[in-house]
């Protein structure tokens, strides 16, 4: 595996969200600087700022042409055009802490509320629409759409795997592993989806019948945040506390080590010409190729 290494900014910015845009560059929030950015290999690094303590955390690409982000420490979501225009759409509820967002199949957006125990639905003109989950506590984490025509999100400290249907209905799939706090999840290809438990060090897999399955890491220890599925299938993932980048390959997990040490490497994200792209928090961006 190829692994190159761009200092895009300093450490104290903090990539953490990636996303292929549909200009064909990067687009990644810088979490404590609140900046959106947008990066392209050779090309000078283009920032959008935010108003102070904004923390934009997730962002993923709109069906209306633009990059939608949640803005963690400010109760928001935000737009972005590939122009660098920023709108930003205040949420119902006060202390939500949206943290991830992902396009429904219903041409919205649907984000979790980690303080407030919801799911949140935006519509591309604004409308927004929150519905509660069980319990209190559960920290809903990320979220992305399956192929059932329902929304599939992490509950990290509920322990759990949920689906919301678009009308609002919630089906809970509790982990087989104890305090495994699964963090991040991605559609697979064959109607499943991909997690990582960030408690337990492992990969987990989910049908769309609630079947689950764990892979055990390597390192239990190394504490898995992201995961992005590639255009073979394959997932991959992102080792926060190992300074690693892993995948689940036919001969099993193979991880591989990033070049500078202590990166905190968070958001992972394929890009339009297969190669996986990682954030990380010490202001740099990780390309991985084929050898």
């Amino acid at each position: 595996m190829n692994i190159e290494q761009y200092t895009i900014t300093d450490s104290a910015s903090g990539p953490y969200g990636l996303a292929s845009g549909p200009d064909g560059g990067l687009w990644l929030t810088l979490v404590h600087s609140s900046q959106i950015a947008r990066f392209s290999p050779g090309s000078p690094l283009e920032k959008y700022g935010l108003p102070e303590g904004r923390r934009p955390t997730i962002i993923v690409p709109g069906p209306d042409g633009a990059l939608w982000f949640t803005e963690n420490g400010a109760d928001r979501v935000g737009r972005i055009t590939t122009g660098g225009e920023v709108t930003e759409f205040v949420l119902p509820t006060p202390g939500s802490g949206p943290f991830g967002i992902a396009p429904g199949p219903d041409g919205a957006l649907w984000f979790t509320e980690t303080s407030a125990d919801r799911i949140g639905r935006i519509t591309p003109d604004g409308d927004i629409t929150e519905f509660g989950l069980p319990g209190s506590g559960t920290f809903p984490s990320a979220i992305t759409a399956g192929a059932d025509d329902a929304l599939w999100f992490t509950l990290n400290q509920a322990n759990a795997i949920g689906r919301i249907t678009l009308d609002g209905a919630v089906t809970l799939h509790p982990l087989p592993t104890e305090s495994a706090a699964p963090v991040g999840i991605a559609r697979g290809h064959d109607d499943d989806l991909w997690f990582v438990e960030i408690g337990a060090g492992q990969l987990g897999h989910i049908t769309l019948d609630g079947t689950i399955t764990e892979h055990p890491l390597p390192d239990r220890a190394a504490r898995p945040h992201a995961v992005a599925v590639d255009a073979h299938g394959v997932p991959w993932f992102t080792e926060w506390g190992a300074n690693r980048v892993g995948a689940l390959t036919p001969d099993g997990i193979a991880v591989h080590d990033l070049p500078t040490p202590g990166s905190e490497p968070h958001g992972i994200t394929v890009a339009p010409d297969g190669s996986l792209w990682a954030a990380l928090e010490i202001g740099a961006l990780a390309r991985l190729t084929p050898a």
